[in-house]
């Protein structure tokens, strides 16, 4: 009798494994197909799949609904995977079967996005319809190399004097606007997406563990100003799993990034705020029982923000030859502002210096001074833009020379005025030239101003024009001023508007246009 051969379990699994993959070169069509070991907290344990990709999308089809909900697979261990679900995970369970998708997270892109409001995924969540998009790009991809960058030097206008004046943001630039909650940092924002009517400009705002009735709330304004003509809200709202709250801002990214590489065009995103994203992404790393902290680079929340945030860009413009006739093709660009909340105004905490490392500027909001009715609040002593003057327009950069010296000298005089029982005339003088300066660069929201207004009013008020009006009837003077310039002086706008400078006859006619007003208004 023949002695019967006993395998042993590891030898019975190396013999299906070797069927399998014969299988598989006889060209047999086999699906790698897994199996839910458990589900938690948004994040699901999966079995089976040996060939998985970091960052592969997964359909994990729940057994009693038979919906399928999407995962990503993030930790890639020995035994196991641990994927992160992007939907309802309170559907699965144990034993949920998990197909593979061969593709990295993707998400839809193209000219029909713009207008609609959607979630992390490009699914849309306004009511209005399906989306055809044109083409799925990847939701994480590579910043472009220093080759194909050109220097930031073509401003992206915000609309605001403050900004414009003294802060300037250029197309390309990544300018960080943090402060504490409620200074007015979305309403920078918005402002920004409002401006760039008739500009060309494809804007993106990625709301990240936000109410949903605020988050409505700035689509309907978005809407009354027209402004969604050009612009996509990817939303994540408080409500929404970490997961999504996770890959919302690169989601944005991926959507403004198709317009820059296949269009050409401008793009401005705004990502608000990364501080919720971090939070969200802390959580997710913590039940995967990954390290969190600072130390776990390429899993750290510095690495979370750089691959984000190195994704704005001013491409170099490229020459095509068709036809022995040179072709220029327009560099597009991407502008970034994250949007970061600091608590108690703490800008040396982990994630704001983070934050500020990776930026080229970054626009403080203070507490104190939206309080004190200085809106927007913008602490002129620690705001800075890297790229200054070279993201300003000739004639803004020949009146607000010195204004940011000016006013951070009248900060401290303030200061040092009200310890003071009696003051010289000089210091006076400085003392109420800057409190009208301070007056002229207050800005209610949703009205940004237009550029060639912003050089009229600021070349008035720092050439001494307003010195003589009370600070109480500055903003009306300033409207007044406006309606008059574009009614008995329209060459003046015009003329700081097509050329971008403030010639010597274009100045002699301003200083006309004041002395003309100042004697109407007398």
């Amino acid at each position: 009798m023949a002695s019967e051969t006993i395998l042993r379990p590891g030898e019975i699994k190396d013999i299906l494994l070797r069927e399998i993959e014969a299988a598989d070169l006889h060209g047999i069509d086999v699906d790698e197909v897994g199996t839910v070991l458990e589900v938690k907290d948004g994040i699901a344990r999966i079995y089976g799949l040996k060939k998985v990709m970091a960052g592969e999308m997964l359909d994990i089809t729940a057994s009693e609904t038979g919906n399928k909900v999407t995962a990503v697979a993030l930790n890639l261990e020995e035994d196991n995977i641990g994927a992160v679900i992007l939907g309802d995970y309170l559907q699965l369970k144990e034993g949920d079967e998990v197909r593979r998708t061969a593709r990295v997270l993707e998400v839809p892109v193209g000219p029909a996005m713009v207008g609609r409001v959607v979630n992390p995924l490009g699914e849309p969540i306004d009511g209005q319809g399906p989306i055809v998009a044109a083409m799925q790009r990847r939701v994480e991809s590579p910043a472009p190399g220093i080759i194909v960058r050109q220097p930031v030097k073509e401003p992206l206008q915000t609309g605001l004097k403050a900004i414009d004046s003294m802060i300037p943001i250029g197309r390309g630039q990544r300018e960080l606007i943090i402060g504490d909650r409620g200074t007015g940092k979305t309403a920078i924002a918005i402002d920004t997406i409002i401006n760039q009517k008739g500009t060309g400009v494809i804007c993106v705002y990625v709301a990240i563990g936000q109410k949903a009735s605020t988050v409505a709330s700035v689509v309907e304004r978005l809407k009354q100003a027209g402004a969604m003509e050009y612009t996509i809200v990817v939303v994540a709202a408080a409500s929404d799993p970490a997961p999504m709250q996770y890959i919302a801002p690169y989601s944005g990214c991926a959507m403004a990034e198709y317009f820059m590489y296949h269009e050409g065009k401008p793009t401005l995103c705004v990502y608000d705020d990364l501080s919720k994203q971090a939070a969200a992404y802390r959580q997710i790393s913590l039940v995967l029982r990954r390290p969190p902290g600072r130390e776990a680079f390429p899993g750290d929340v510095f690495y979370l923000h750089s691959r984000l945030l190195e994704r704005a860009a001013k491409l170099r413009e490229d020459v095509d030859v068709v036809d022995n006739k040179m072709i220029f093709k327009p560099g597009g660009s991407l502008t970034a502002l994250p949007v970061i909340e600091t608590q108690a105004g703490d800008v040396s905490a982990y994630i704001p210096t983070n934050v500020i490392s990776i930026t080229d500027g970054q626009i403080f909001l203070e507490s104190d001074l939206f309080f004190a009715g200085v809106r927007p609040a913008i602490n002129v002593g620690i705001s800075v833009s890297r790229v200054g003057g070279s993201a300003q327009i000739k004639a803004m950069r020949s009146v607000a020379g010195r204004l940011r010296l000016d006013l951070a000298q009248y900060r401290e005089l303030e200061a040092f005025a009200a310890f003071a029982s009696d003051l010289d005339a000089a210091t006076k003088r400085q003392l109420d030239r800057g409190a009208r300066t301070v007056e002229v660069l207050k800005q209610p929201q949703y009205s940004p101003m237009a550029v060639e207004q912003q050089v009229m009013i600021i070349y008035a008020v720092t050439n001494g024009f307003l010195d003589d009006v009370a600070v109480n009837r500055i903003k009306e003077w300033e409207r007044g001023f406006h309606a008059f310039m574009a009614a008995q002086f329209p060459q003046v706008p015009d003329a700081i508007r097509k050329e971008k400078a403030l010639s010597k006859d274009t100045e002699a006619a301003l200083k006309q246009g004041i002395e003309a007003y100042r004697k109407t208004v007398k």
